[in-house]
């Protein structure tokens, strides 16, 4: 028999715990300064003893430095309420442990085990998901371990009393702790007995065993003559009794006769300040241990996703894009987003291959570094196009699956007019693809026609604002814009904007003078001098030049306008050039759709539509996301054209995957066209607005272009190519260098290193890659590799990805712009004209002058300038092929975007509507109506 045995006090070792844990929290801070472990702890209704509770644990996980939230829900939660707010949690990466806190206070029916298996495993720190449960069933240890029973495991280890070989007694089988505790004692070792309250002699079985652990919840139902002496007990009962001596008049005591047992056994745990402390204490280091976890994936893994490839099937000779696309199944796009870091609640899906990004993934990894940032662009093409899609998607198919990288690939959505005019698709091609390519190259996610729908209703309200303001009076019009509502007008919002731009402060419609009132209520459109036009996505030359207005309806109020093709709209380039939703909001206000009798600028917010089409575009502002054929993740956003916009893909989709792929990661983007074009406005005009910093550019040329730049006969879309194009020529190959030679020097200008993508033809000849390579590295080039992903896909443009990889991390870059914004207008043009074409003069027509005067009047002379010019020539004459130098550039028209931020001047004859071919892939697209697919996309 023992003099007495010692207690075990779990308010003692839970301090010990809480001060180790203090130190690992510091430890994360330490290593990432962004993460804070943190707890929600969920709440239905408002039972007293729960927020005792969770008063405490919120008390802890502050003490050790973690954040914990209470989650409190009223008693009228429903059982799908309550789940939807578990699942919202689930998703939030603020939290690394979540607990529901038991009972559950509802008037309505919720069944608490659904709720308990709803906690995510990874994220349930109370270790009662059946997921974690059936871990420790079978003594798999790493999920988390219930808080009661490893606290109590701590508790026996501190007692020194060794486990293994010990006979232990669990009196109690609860989910909660008496099943589990049964469990962590058997799998370290112990040889375990479960019972209960009807268990029979239970008195004999308790007095064998070495540990006693037990939680019955029947108030001091051990006595000391029970217990075997020298054994361990924990108690982990709490139940209140009746106690006259005490204030409450109630006594908290345990399962175990405290005073009966302490002379017996060797450890007694006392209630309370036995288990209890440690259930908490337990709690805080299992959700310390989830951040713990989340930092080592940050840490070790660099930031590596856990992506996986999708094998490609790859045959000789190359089948068609169509028929490659469709023999890959595409993973679903929940499961890519999941793969590369992106959270349920930051995507919208689309069915199961495409889904919205929501621009909150900017906000979550705002503090993230940035990974490299690669731009795409290409060499003067001909009429076929050089493959700069294609190699785009080819190089982040290697960069992911041969060099291991996080690599995004962000590309522009086509427009519809040239998919059913001549290119039948801009996916990609052969093993080098965006998939589902049907679905890329159609509607997608609806982008493109919600632009169509904004530009078309501010054009409307434009037109409507003429006709009304023609055919009433100062006065009637007043009293329509702010019309009395249940006796009394007010202004809208924007009205009050407009009040302000006109000096007039006054918020009450009743005060303005007769003069006010006509400021207020007349634009004073010049309908001589409108500049917005309605959009359409298809290709329709007849709208290139209309007369509106011939319904008697409009009495006689008629002019001559146009349509454009839906993607010049400046709608599209702001959409690409934004920042946030704030950002295109202002934006889209100041666009100038007119100019008044007097010249100055009518803008979409005195018409007031500003908010109108923002609540069109709310959901186009963020990408889609989409794969290539290898399963590797693609943002598709945004469509402006490159020869009459910037020719980008959008600010915000750069950003999402430069924050996504880490800061050993890389972002591949494109320019549209050339190095004159749009990897002039990627500069210029995009890096410009969004202050992102580019590490290299990709050129990408073919032996077929450098042939026709040399001399080579005309290369027409649709008519067979002719010989000198299908056989080695190195003669003529060598003449048509000098095109290439005045693009790497466009790049070399920016400071950036400049690798050439030698993207590969079959009917190429290794020679004439060498010529390419030798002119391309003593231009300047940092590399120039041969790329046969067309043909190979990742595996193909292997050399080119380290070639980018070796290119971002040379220290010597040092990026700097091609003119100061604030230089004059035509000096701004003069400079983009000579340094990047190679013209010696330009020439200005009298009314560009007048308009390059009136922008600098009104305050637009330091925007950028976006030059609108033939994508096949580095002059604005689609004929003159090679780099010719010292030639006029005639600048024969000039427009403003105020909202997109830049200045359009014109070089020779640009359409902003494309017309269809005598042949166009019309004929060839159509529907299977017995499978479903769609056919003769290319």
């Amino acid at each position: 028999m023992l003099s007495g045995g010692k207690i075990l006090s779990g308010t003692d070792v839970a301090k010990e715990i809480r001060e180790k844990l203090k130190k690992d929290v510091a430890e994360i801070r330490r290593q990432i300064p962004t993460l804070v472990p943190g707890l929600a702890i969920v709440q239905v209704g408002g039972r007293e003893d729960s927020n005792v509770y969770i008063r405490m644990k919120i008390k802890a996980a502050e003490e050790i430095g973690m954040y914990a939230e209470h989650v409190q829900l009223p008693r009228s939660t429903t059982q799908d309420e309550l789940l939807a707010t578990v699942k919202r949690l689930n998703e939030d990466p603020s939290f690394h442990g979540i607990i529901v806190q038991m009972p559950l206070d509802s008037e309505t029916p919720i069944d608490g085990h659904l709720i308990t298996d709803a906690v995510s495993p990874d994220k349930d720190v109370d270790g009662l998901n059946t997921v974690n449960e059936g871990r420790v069933a079978v003594g798999d240890m790493g999920g988390f371990l219930p808080c009661t029973p490893n606290g109590c495991m701590e508790l026996i280890r501190r007692s020194g009393t060794p486990i293994a070989g010990s006979y232990a007694v669990v009196i109690g089988r609860s989910k909660i702790v008496g099943t589990p505790m049964s469990e962590l004692l058997k799998w370290n070792d112990a040889t375990v007995t479960v019972a209960h309250s009807k268990t029979k002699n239970l008195n004999l079985l308790i007095k064998k065993a070495d540990i006693l652990v037990v939680a019955v919840g029947r108030p001091e139902m051990v006595r000391g003559a029970w217990i075997k002496p020298g054994a361990v007990v924990i108690d982990c009962g709490i139940n209140s009794i009746p106690d006259p001596t005490k204030k409450s008049g109630q006594r908290l005591v345990g399962d175990v006769k405290y005073d009966e047992a302490l002379p017996v056994a060797s450890h007694v745990t006392p209630v309370p300040g036995g288990v209890g402390p440690m259930t908490v204490a337990m709690l805080m280091q299992n959700t310390v241990q989830s951040a713990q976890r989340v930092a080592r994936r940050l840490i070790e893994m660099e930031f590596r996703w856990c992506l996986k490839p999708l094998p490609l099937k790859l045959t000789e000779p190359v089948p068609s894009d169509i028929e490659i696309a469709r023999a890959q199944e595409p993973k679903d796009v929940a499961v890519l987003a999941q793969e590369i870091g992106i959270i349920p609640s930051e995507v919208s899906l689309y069915g199961t291959k495409k889904a919205k990004v929501s621009l909150k993934v900017l906000e979550r990894l705002q503090y993230e570094d940035d990974g490299k940032y690669v731009v795409v662009a290409g060499i003067t093409p001909t009429p076929l196009g050089e493959g700069k899609s294609t190699t785009l998607v080819g190089l982040v198919q290697a960069l992911t699956t041969q060099k291991r990288c996080n690599a995004i690939a962000c590309l522009r959505q086509p427009s519809q007019g040239p998919t059913f005019g001549i290119k039948g698709g801009a996916a990609g091609g052969g093993y080098s693809q965006v998939i589902p390519m049907e679905d890329f190259n159609l509607h997608l996610t609806g982008d493109i026609h919600a632009v169509t729908a904004a530009n078309n209703l501010l054009a409307a309200q434009l037109d409507a604002r003429i006709f009304h303001e023609a055919t009433q009076t100062d006065q009637a019009l007043y009293e329509r814009l702010v019309p009395a509502i249940k006796g009394s007008r007010k202004f809208a919002p924007i009205q009050q904007r407009r009040l302000k731009r006109l000096g007039i402060e006054k918020t009450d419609p009743y005060t303005l003078t007769p003069d006010e009132i006509r400021r207020f209520a007349r634009l004073n459109i010049d309908p001589h001098n409108v500049v917005w036009t309605r959009v359409l996505d298809v290709n329709d030359r007849y709208l290139r030049k209309i007369t509106i207005g011939l319904s008697p309806t409009e009495k006689n109020l008629t002019r001559d306008t146009s349509f454009a093709i839906s993607v010049s709209s400046e709608i599209m380039a702001i959409l690409a050039l934004a920042t946030s939703l704030e950002d295109m909001k202002q934006r889209l206000a100041k666009m100038v759709v007119a100019f008044d009798k007097t010249g100055a600028p009518v803008t979409a917010d005195d018409l007031g539509v500003t908010g109108s089409m923002m609540v069109l575009l709310k959901d186009a502002i963020e990408p889609t996301l989409m794969q290539t054929l290898e399963g590797t993740p693609v943002l598709v956003h945004a469509g402006p054209f490159a020869n009459i916009a910037h020719g980008c893909s959008s600010i915000v989709a750069d950003a999402i995957g430069m924050k996504l792929v880490g800061k050993r990661g890389y972002v591949v983007t494109e320019a549209g066209f050339g190095s004159d074009i749009g990897m002039e406005k990627f500069f210029n005009i995009k890096c410009r607005a969004s202050g992102k910093v580019p590490n290299a550019v990709v050129l990408v040329t073919t032996v077929r272009a450098l042939k026709m730049h040399g001399g080579g006969p005309i290369v027409t879309a649709g008519a067979p190519l002719r010989r000198e194009y299908m056989t080695e020529n190195l003669e003529l190959l060598e003449k048509g260098l000098p095109n290439l030679l005045k693009h790497i020097d466009n790049g070399l200008k920016y400071g950036v290193p400049v690798v050439v993508a030698i993207n590969a033809h079959g009917t190429d000849t290794a020679a004439e890659h060498e010529l390419i390579r030798k002119a391309a590295k003593a231009a300047g080039a940092f590399d120039a590799v041969v790329s046969n992903h067309w043909a190979k896909g990742g595996e193909g443009a292997a050399d080119l990805a380290q070639a980018v990889i070796d290119a971002c991390a040379n220290p010597a870059s040092a990026f700097k712009l091609l003119y100061d914004i604030e230089l004059p207008i035509e000096d701004k043009i003069i400079k983009i004209a000579k340094e990047m074409y190679g013209a010696g003069t330009i020439e200005l027509n009298s009314k560009v002058r007048d308009a390059i005067r009136l922008y600098t009047e009104k305050g637009f002379g330091r925007l950028p300038i976006c030059m609108a010019k033939t994508s096949m020539s580095l002059t604005g004459d689609a004929s003159v092929k090679g780099a010719p130098k010292d030639f006029k550039l005639v600048i024969n028209d000039i427009c403003l975007s105020a909202g997109a931020g830049f200045i359009v001047p014109m070089c020779g004859e640009i359409s902003k509507m494309p017309g269809l071919p005598t042949r166009p892939s019309i004929f060839d697209i159509d529907l299977n109506t017995e499978t479903g697919e769609i056919e003769g996309l290319f």
